[in-house]
């Protein structure tokens, strides 16, 4: 928005209001320099991807997952045992015994041959698991690109309104200056200038509380990003609008094939399924195959007293329980109902989950056109008022409540992109527009019964994404540095902003 031409104060010098015997008057402020880090939108998410938390609380996730597969998967491996033993023994039995004491060893193979479908159900378990986690770690970082994003949104936003309150500031203060002036020639009344005074004290404490949320908001996206909270950072992109032409059921079709919450749901239901299996187990046969040797000597390196071996197969059948088994099936055929609420609950949240923020995306984008053109409305509103009150046919009250509409309809623009943009990130979560992997491909990689590397390098989308994904140290807290006397980011948005002022006013000097 461009401010008025006649306005010529110096933006430069530090909005600080000090109602002094009525009057407001600025003081000068200086600040010292900063290094000030520039950073787009896909600089941001992408530092996200790479320090964010949660996503390595996701990868260390997805690790223990794969050591349970692994785990499962040796429970058939064969078990190899050793035991070493000296003992001494003596006494009235032992008087006639040609040796008081003996060392011998005993090694074994052990391998389970039928578990009744136990340790079959447990690796299939373990892999559905594996997979959830693959999807949960495209799922977390999904929701990283959405809130990295909106507190990047949130930056633009308070930056914009920023820019609104100087300029209501600014035309509150020129007015002043105009009611002083047509005071001291007796045209108005004093109490025209107590009024702008008062209207100019609120606009500077709106102004104030503005900068500080910029404050805020650049200080949240520090440290979602991985970046000290005293970071000063300025955004090189804007809101703006762009046509999105899909339609509510292309958009929910989609989110139902790919959201990765809603498949890791249905994997959910999955390991319940093999966990009802697992615990039908227990009215099977078990099956052990073992293979022992062992060797008793005098001493260490004395000669042999015995040596024996042992091969065979055992199996055992617990025909009566009591009832154990049963009450376990009864409880996985529980849990698997409540698998299957959950899925089914997700699936209806994705649903309104598509459906609210597409909803959200068409309001804003309808506000969008009313309220451009109510500003270019509000603004010859404005010039209007301050003419009438000039000429003597309209009173200091319609000036500033001409201003304060105008800097409402300001405002109401900027939040209506703002809504727009936020509302397009979040449609573009909640249909699962993937990051690294795509969900459906991973999910007919794996019913091919390919491994979880595989499934990965099927689903990829960039040679990146193949890769496994690595558990790092947990990197050090970020601290904030005390010490550093830079600026505010407010106060950085403030001296850009007075570059563009200064040209203005330059010209229009010059135009004089």
């Amino acid at each position: 928005m461009k401010i008025f031409k006649r306005i010529k104060k110096n933006i430069h010098k530090k909005l600080t209001a000090l109602l002094v015997a009525g009057m407001a008057t600025f003081t000068a402020g200086t600040v010292d320099a900063a290094e000030i880090m520039n950073i787009t939108l896909d600089e941001t998410i992408q530092r996200a991807y790479e320090n964010n938390r949660t996503i390595k609380e996701s990868v260390a996730e997805r690790e223990r997952a794969f050591w349970s597969l692994s785990e499962a998967r040796r429970q058939t491996n064969p078990q190899i045992s050793w035991e070493l033993y000296a003992q001494k023994f003596g006494g009235q039995y032992y008087r006639d015994y040609p040796y008081h004491r003996s060392f011998g060893h005993t090694a074994g193979i052990s391998m389970p041959i039928y578990q009744g479908g136990r340790l079959k159900e447990g690796r299939r378990s373990a892999r559905y698991a594996l997979s959830s986690a693959d999807l949960s770690l495209e799922n977390t970082m999904q929701i990283v690109r959405l809130q990295s994003t909106t507190y990047y949104f949130d930056v633009l936003q308070y930056r914009n309104l920023i820019e609104v309150y100087e300029e209501e500031v600014l035309t509150l203060q020129e007015h002043l200056r105009n009611v002083n002036a047509q005071f001291r020639v007796g045209t108005v009344a004093k109490v025209d200038v107590l009024e702008s005074q008062v209207e100019l004290a609120n606009a500077i404490q709106n102004l104030v509380n503005i900068q500080n949320r910029y404050d805020v908001a650049v200080a949240n996206l520090n440290n979602y990003i991985g970046l000290p909270a005293d970071t000063v950072i300025r955004p090189q992109d804007t809101l703006t609008y762009k046509k999105y032409n899909l339609n509510l059921s292309d958009c929910t079709s989609y989110a139902l094939e790919n959201r990765a919450d809603a498949a890791m749901a249905d994997y959910a239901v999955k390991q319940a399924e093999s966990a009802k299996k697992a615990a039908k187990a227990g009215w099977r046969p078990s099956v052990n195959a073992s293979i022992s040797k062992g060797l008793t000597t005098e001493n260490p390196f004395g000669s042999k007293v015995s040596d024996q071996w042992t091969a065979g197969i055992s199996a055992s059948w617990n025909v009566f329980d009591g009832g154990i088994t049963r009450a376990q099936v009864n409880q996985a055929d529980a849990d698997l109902i409540r698998a299957q609420e959950v899925a089914a609950q997700t699936r209806e949240q994705v649903q309104l989950d598509v459906q609210s923020a597409f909803l959200d995306l068409h309001a804003a984008e309808r506000n969008i056109g009313t309220t451009h053109a109510s500003v270019a409305l509000a603004e010859e509103n404005y010039k209007i008022a301050q003419v009438r009150y000039a000429a003597g046919v309209g009173t200091n009250l319609d000036v500033m409540d001409a201003s304060r509409k105008l800097t409402e309809a300001r405002s109401n623009y900027f939040t209506a992109l703002y809504n727009y943009n936020t509302a397009k990130a979040s449609l573009d979560r909640y249909m699962g527009v993937p990051v690294e992997i795509d969900v459906v491909r991973y999910i007919e990689s794996e019913h091919d019964g390919k491994t979880a590397a595989q499934s990965r390098e099927d689903a990829a989308l960039t040679s990146e994404a193949a890769a496994i994904p690595e558990v790092k140290e947990v990197a050090p807290v970020v601290t904030i540095d005390f010490e550093n006397e830079a600026p505010l980011p407010s106060e950085n948005v403030e001296r850009e902003m007075s570059k563009d002022v200064e040209s203005a006013l330059t010209r229009e000097r010059a135009f004089e």
